[in-house]
């Protein structure tokens, strides 16, 4: 661990190890794929190598599986702690995700014909064709 600290000058810290440490991804492993994937950008560069330093002031976007996130970092992470101390190393600045248009309970239930199931009428008219009675 001593090793560690002397290899990387203070405020930077890999990119892959800062997306486990601010709770971003759920395992290293995970950040290296997801950066060797081309869904990290650092600075409005695409980020290639998991090796790659961030520092105090980095704009990141992370393209995750539902949404794009929007990170300015704060710090570099000392350890994988609860969500209240990851939080402390980001500001999020994503943009609201879309609002999707709320339907009502009618509109819920409409259905558009010939969609789904036949309905029992559909049925016996397709009996009715056919000749199934």
């Amino acid at each position: 661990m001593a090793d560690e600290a002397q290899q990387a000058p203070p405020g930077r810290q890999r990119i892959d190890k800062w997306l486990f440490f601010a709770r971003i991804v759920k395992s290293r492993s995970l950040a290296q794929k997801l950066v060797q994937a081309g869904n990290v950008s650092l600075n409005d560069a695409k980020v290639a190598r998991a090796s790659a330093e961030v520092t105090a002031g980095d704009r990141l976007v992370v393209s995750l599986e539902r949404r794009d996130v929007h990170l300015i970092v704060r710090a570099p992470g000392a350890r994988r702690g609860p969500f209240a101390e990851a939080s402390q190393l980001y500001d999020d600045v994503s943009p609201p995700p879309e609002e999707r248009r709320r339907l009502s309970a009618f509109e819920q239930a409409q259905r558009v014909p010939g969609a789904g199931r036949p309905t029992k009428k559909e049925r016996r008219a397709i009996d009715r064709l056919t000749g199934e009675d």
